[in-house]
Formats: structure tokens, C-alpha cells, sequence
């Protein structure tokens, strides 16, 4: 399976910056912040918001019913994001895929010639989504007809995000060429590029002007979106598999050897390490007021204190969980490659809800106004709800 693929490519790099590569007392805390959450009937980017928080807002259902399910081609390892009521998700049949939030139906389908592991953007009237090699594709959301593309070296992974600079709007896409590519959401030309050492893998997360985001290379770089110009490189000191979360001037990122941590971007300093260095973290972290939530590939989900960096709660699955936990009000949804989804109790870890798909999930949920949506390597879109 091609999942199966990505991440023996993922393990190799791993083993690159290993072979390659060569604690800091804690800081006054900042002021903890809520990170702010998208309107309630909208997910339109991977984790809701540009700062990649996984928060959203609304309430989940106490049992949530299975509304509808949609079946594509093959393995669906994209994560779907939700705008004005349709769904946007990609599969490894190679198609993107607009579906009715109310009832599953197919909108529009369009065909990429290559696995779209990667999540879309919806902005602007336009879905934005990147593929297995390299093709970044700006589509119609009304009909799916393609209005640009633009062509990296080598595939892409992640999510694109995006920054306002005047009356411009910018595309930011990582690839596994190495670089960060910034690009006209207009044109589809390119604004500028930022050069790392090796592969970037997640999504960049976006917010005060800057871009933040990690790769193979250990260091998490933090670029300004005007110019493409680096601002602070800070070391990690290992390969970083997923997406930083950005909250109050602080970043959250977990890497390989198996540590979360919180940096201050702006001293460049880790404010606290949560793990035992045991096994990767390959999901991202959802970010809240009081809590940080993420999942491991120790089979558990992990509930830290943002300001301590100590455990509050840890839950079991019975398989790692690749896939990142939103927070939703007093909930946490979570995922596992068990096939089963959770919903616990964000104060306690209690499950409050369990349903067993199956097959593994290692996509994202994308929730809004009381649903959620999710992807599984079944090959189905699963929509869930109140009835």
C-alpha cells in the first residue's frame, strides 16, 4: 500500500539525519493564550486554522450517528477539510473529490494522475491541493475546473497554507525537494522559495508574519512570509515528521525520537520536552488553553499541561496513532490505526465514544458545525453527526 511506502521513505530519511547530525533551563513562561478556532460550519485547512491549532469550534454530539460514507478508488491518507457545506479530500486512486457534507454525494471529481496523500486548502472559491509527484493543483471549489498548476522537484506531503501580504494571497507548500515554495495564489507563479536541507514532510504553520515548519534536516525554520527570508533556525537535533502548532509566540512540534516540545520563537529556546524518547511522534499536537493533546506511535494519546510540560492524561489505543487529535470544546476526537475512532473527556481522558471502522486511519478529522468527516485506508470518506 502506498502509505506503506511513504513511510519507509520517511524511516530512511530518518535514518539520514541520524547518521548526519551532531537542556536548556526553563524561561518565564508566556501568557498562555486560546488559540482561535475557524467559524463553526468551516475546516477549511489541515487543523482548521493557519496556525495549524487543531481546535475547533461548536460542540461534538455526545453519540454520534454515521451519517454517510463515500467510496473511492483506493486508500484515502488525505485529510479532508470542509467549506460552505461540501468536503474536499483526496485519495491514492490519484482524484480529488468535493462531496455534499449533508448527504456524501459526489460534486465533482477531478483527476491529478498521481496519489493526492496530501490535504487540500479551500480559499477564496479555491480548493488547493499538492500530489505524490510534486504537482501543486489550484482548482474551482464550485466546479473543479483547474485554474493553475504549479510543479515542484519531488513530491509533497503536506498541506498547503497560505499568508496575506496587501491585496496578495500566497500559497506555502513544503516538498520534499527541499524547499518551502511561496506562489501567487492568483497567478500561480512563484513568489519566492526557501531552501532547507533535506525533505519537508508536514504542513508550515502560519501566523504574526511568519512561517514556522520542520523536516528532515532536524531544525525548525522560522521564515518571513513576506520576503522567503529566514528569521531563526532552531536546532531540534532530530527529524521532524509532522506540523508545528503556533500559539501565543510558542511552537509545539513533536520529532522522531520520540519528544514534544514547546519552543519560544522568539529567543529560539525549548521551554519544556515531554516524552521519554521512546517512540516518534508523527502526528500534530492540538494545541488549547490549557492543554496540548497529540498522538504517538506508543499506541497512546497524550494529554500535556501547556504551561509544565508534565502529563495530565494518557489514553491506549490498541495501534500507533499517526493521525492528529482535535480538541473541541470539553472533547478530544482522536484517531487510531486500530480503525477506531475516540472521543475522551479533554479534562480526564475518560472515552466517552468509541466506533470501530476497521481498517487503519491515519488521516485527520476535519469537524464543523457538529459533524466531522475522516478518511480510512479502507478507501471510504466516513461522515459523522447528530441524527
Amino acid at each position: 500500500m502506498r502509505y506503506t511506502i511513504v513511510l519507509a521513505m520517511l524511516f530512511v530519511a530518518a535514518v539520514c539525519v541520524w547518521i548526519h547530525a551532531a537542556p536548556t533551563p526553563p524561561a518565564k513562561p508566556a501568557a498562555i493564550s486560546q488559540p482561535t478556532s475557524g467559524p463553526a460550519g468551516d475546516w477549511t485547512i489541515f487543523r482548521g486554522q493557519p496556525s495549524l491549532t487543531g481546535i475547533a469550534a461548536g460542540k461534538l454530539p455526545d453519540k454520534p450517528s454515521l451519517l454517510w460514507r463515500f467510496k473511492t478508488g483506493d486508500a484515502v491518507v488525505s485529510s479532508p477539510v470542509i467549506s460552505k457545506q461540501r468536503v474536499f479530500v483526496g485519495s491514492d486512486d490519484e482524484n480529488l473529490y468535493a462531496l455534499s457534507l449533508a448527504d456524501g454525494k459526489k460534486i465533482w471529481s477531478f483527476k491529478a494522475d498521481e496519489p493526492v496523500s496530501a490535504p487540500p486548502l479551500a480559499i477564496d472559491g479555491m480548493v488547493i491541493v499538492g500530489t505524490d509527484n510534486g504537482d501543486l493543483h489550484c482548482l474551482s471549489a464550485e466546479t473543479g475546473k483547474q485554474l493553475w498548476k504549479y510543479k515542484a522537484d519531488d513530491r509533497i506531503l503536506g498541506s498547503a497554507n497560505y499568508s496575506r501580504e496587501g491585496d496578495s494571497l500566497r500559497i506555502l507548500v513544503g516538498s520534499y525537494d527541499n524547499f518551502l515554495h511561496c506562489v501567487d495564489a492568483k497567478t500561480g507563479k512563484k513568489c519566492w522559495t526557501y531552501e532547507t536541507e533535506y525533505f519537508i514532510n508536514g504542513a508550515p504553520a502560519v501566523a504574526d508574519g511568519k512561517v514556522v515548519f520542520g523536516g528532515c534536516d532536524g531544525i525548525l525554520h522560522v521564515v518571513s512570509t513576506a520576503t522567503g527570508k529566514a528569521v531563526k533556525k532552531i536546532e531540534i537535533g532530530s527529524y521532524i515528521a509532522s506540523s508545528a502548532a503556533l500559539a501565543g509566540g510558542e511552537a509545539f512540534v513533536g520529532h522522531y525520537d520520540g519528544e514534544l516540545l514547546k519552543v519560544d520563537l522568539k529567543r529560539g529556546k525549548t521551554l519544556w520536552k515531554y516524552g521519554a524518547g521512546e517512540q516518534p511522534f508523527f502526528a500534530s499536537p492540538a494545541v488549547g488553553a490549557k492543554y496540548v493533546v497529540v498522538g504517538g506511535r506508543d499506541k497512546r494519546v497524550h494529554c500535556i499541561d501547556r504551561k509544565t510540560g508534565k502529563t495530565k492524561w494518557r489514553f491506549r489505543t490498541k495501534d500507533q496513532v499517526d493521525s492528529s487529535p482535535v480538541i473541541c470544546g470539553a472533547k478530544v476526537l482522536a484517531a487510531s490505526e486500530d480503525g477506531r475512532l475516540y472521543i475522551l473527556s479533554l479534562a480526564e481522558g475518560k472515552e466517552l465514544w468509541r466506533y470501530r471502522i476497521g481498517e487503519a486511519i491515519t488521516s485527520c478529522p476535519a469537524v464543523a458545525d457538529g459533524k466531522f468527516v475522516i478518511g480510512c485506508q479502507d478507501g471510504y470518506i466516513y461522515a459523522f453527526g447528530r441524527k
